[in-house]
Formats: structure tokens, C-alpha cells, sequence
């Protein structure tokens, strides 16, 4: 059986997309988390405002991924990356003036009810996002993580720190991020 490397959106398809999510906060802030942070989408969705915010909407370096939203119940630190921090800093703004709650226990995101937002919500903006951002292909929420932990593990070519990073209990799961992507192959076949 032929070995598949997850998928992973481009370097160039990530860009488009946030560039095209930047005037929607929530949706900006849930694309841009998911690849800066590697959260899947149950854990995003299952963040409270408090895992994120301090009480005084400072935004916490380190987010702690609880074992009620965390794959098989894996208790783990996530690392916020700088480039998040202003975006986090406008959703809080945002969720301030629509007037959705602020206290440590509420959901950090909200569908425009103010409950929790769904998984199946998230997915369908996803899929349009990646329609108004022209992709050629259409990916599952899911290849956003993969994305993440591909972009470490090819920015630092550190196995060992993308498993950190993936949150995976054995470096053998991280492994299927070393291979190189479509665009790799593309690219040095294209020089040959």
C-alpha cells in the first residue's frame, strides 16, 4: 500500500486564506489558531475565554489544553505564538463590544446565539473561507493542524520538537511530517 503524507495547505494556500478571513475576527482568530497553535478543532471549540485571557484580557503565553477537551484526555501546554497575539488582543475587543462573556468559564468562541460554536458550524466556514480564498482543493478543518505541525517540523527540521509541539505520545505519529509535501516534490523536480 502507497504511503500518503497528510494534507497540508501550501505555504501560498495559507496565506491566501488569511487573507481573505482578516475582517472576520472570530473566523480569523480560529483559522490563524489552528495554525499557529496545532489545536484540533474540538479542543479550539472546547476553549473557555479563561484557558486564553487572563481576568484582565491579557493574553496568556502558554494555553493549557484541559483533559474534557484534549484527545484521550492528554493534559497538555500549547505555546501562543507572537504573530497571534494581536489578533488575540482584537477578539477580545470583539467579544467586548458584541457583549458575549468575558468571565474566565465562558466559551471562547461563540456562534451569534452566544453559545458555544459547533464543530459542524466551524467546518462550513472553513469550506467557504477556502472558496473565497480560490483554493484548487478542498480540505478538511483537520489538515490545519497538519499544516502546523508540518510548518514546525520544516522550520526546525526537529522531530522531536514537532512531537512536542503535535502533542503526540510517540515520535513514530510525527514521522509522517518528514516527508516532503506536493509543493517540495514540485519544486526540486521542476529545477532537475
Amino acid at each position: 500500500m502507497p504511503y500518503l503524507s497528510p494534507p497540508t495547505l501550501t505555504s501560498d494556500e495559507q496565506r491566501r486564506v488569511l487573507r481573505v478571513v482578516v475582517g472576520h475576527p472570530r473566523d480569523a482568530l480560529i483559522i490563524s489558531m489552528a495554525l499557529g497553535t496545532g489545536l484540533r478543532l474540538s479542543e479550539l471549540l472546547g476553549l473557555n475565554v479563561g484557558d486564553v485571557f487572563a481576568l484582565d484580557g491579557t493574553t496568556k503565553a502558554r494555553v493549557l489544553v484541559r483533559r474534557e477537551i484534549a484527545k484521550r484526555g492528554r493534559v497538555g501546554d500549547v505555546f501562543v505564538p507572537d504573530r497571534l497575539v494581536p489578533k488575540l488582543r482584537r477578539y477580545w475587543r470583539f467579544k467586548k463590544q458584541r457583549g458575549e462573556g468575558l468571565a474566565s468559564a465562558d466559551p471562547l468562541f461563540c456562534s451569534q446565539s452566544g453559545k458555544r460554536l459547533s464543530p459542524r458550524r466551524v467546518q462550513h466556514l472553513w469550506h467557504q473561507w477556502q472558496d473565497r480564498a480560490g483554493l484548487d482543493r478542498s480540505y478538511g478543518f483537520h489538515a490545519l493542524r497538519h499544516s502546523a505541525v508540518t510548518n514546525v517540523y520544516r522550520a526546525t527540521r526537529d522531530l522531536f520538537l514537532a512531537q512536542r509541539f503535535a502533542r503526540h505520545a510517540s515520535p513514530l505519529t510525527t514521522t509522517v511530517y518528514t516527508h516532503p509535501s506536493d509543493e517540495e516534490t514540485r519544486e526540486t523536480l521542476r529545477s532537475l
